[in-house]
């Protein structure tokens, strides 16, 4: 059994080597395990995905950090994989505060954790810039105390906020970078053109989430772009919704039970879920 040290070496060692990797967004126990059988190498928890899973908005407001931290352990207990935990604002404004969320998710056993510039607010949604780098900083600071090497992801969150300003978005992931986080993250970015923008615009390992990019891209393109790492948020959450919508609608509009040639087998998932 790796220990929590390896699994962190194993995770930054992914941002090392050539080339980009998946890492899929589970939002619980069993589909972690289910990514795991199909050969990923790490796995990303989900924010939208366990506020699906809880019949709740996504949002700090609406999940609270002990449900969060719970959400972790049972990903990172589920499989032997590197996990990455989606902390979104950190639950906290002031710098300390928030950082203080990259300890506990740690001690949750996750071995990387992202901490984004977004508030939280609708009336104010993008923390100033100078704040935002001193949140940066404060959480870059606590994962080097850790005894393990933790992997910090910065968040720029202006192009899902209303803020469709790429120049300070890389503004910000450069200050982000030059405060020692180890991947750089802007979601909402689409299209190849703009997404070397960002990657030749920073030196670090950028994450892209495809959740918001072109779905017709693959991850060959996205590597030849210089991605690092793709990420698709609560996508699979919402993929695994759209099914069971079409089943429950089948049942509800025409009495029919059609969809149930589409289900896994049982055996199938007990073969996964007995390792």
């Amino acid at each position: 059994m790796s220990t929590q040290a390896q699994k962190a070496d194993a995770f930054r060692a992914l941002h090392e080597r050539a080339g980009a990797f998946i890492i899929p967004n589970p939002w619980d126990a069993g589909t972690a395990k289910l990514l795991a059988s199909l050969g990923f190498e790490a796995l990303a928890t989900t924010s939208l995905g366990l506020s699906n899973m809880l019949g709740r908005v996504d949002g700090t407001m609406t999940v609270s950090r002990a449900e969060v931290l719970d959400n972790c352990r049972a990903i990172v207990e589920a499989t032997e994989l590197p996990v990455s935990a989606d902390l979104e604002n950190c639950y906290a404004h002031e710098p300390r505060a928030a950082a203080e969320m990259i300890r506990l998710a740690a001690d949750a056993g996750v071995v990387g954790g992202s901490i984004e510039d977004a508030t939280g607010d609708a009336a104010k949604p993008i923390y100033d810039f100078g704040l935002a780098v001193e949140r940066v900083h404060a959480a870059v600071e606590t994962a080097h105390a850790l005894p393990f090497r933790f992997v910090l992801t910065a968040r720029a969150e202006n192009m899902i906020q209303g803020r469709l300003d790429l120049d300070d978005t890389i503004k910000r992931l450069q200050a982000f970078e030059e405060a020692g986080a180890d991947v750089l993250y802007a979601p909402g970015l689409r299209d190849l053109a703009t997404i070397r923008t960002v990657v030749a615009s920073v030196g670090k390992p950028v994450n892209v989430v495809m959740t918001h990019g072109d779905p017709s891209l693959t991850l060959a393109q996205l590597a030849g772009a210089g991605v690092k790492r793709v990420s698709v948020g609560g996508s699979l959450s919402r993929l695994a919704l759209a099914a069971f919508l079409r089943g429950a609608r089948e049942m509800a509009d025409h009495g029919g039970f059609t969809w149930m040639r589409e289900t896994v087998p049982s055996r199938e998932l007990k073969a996964v879920f007995k390792r």
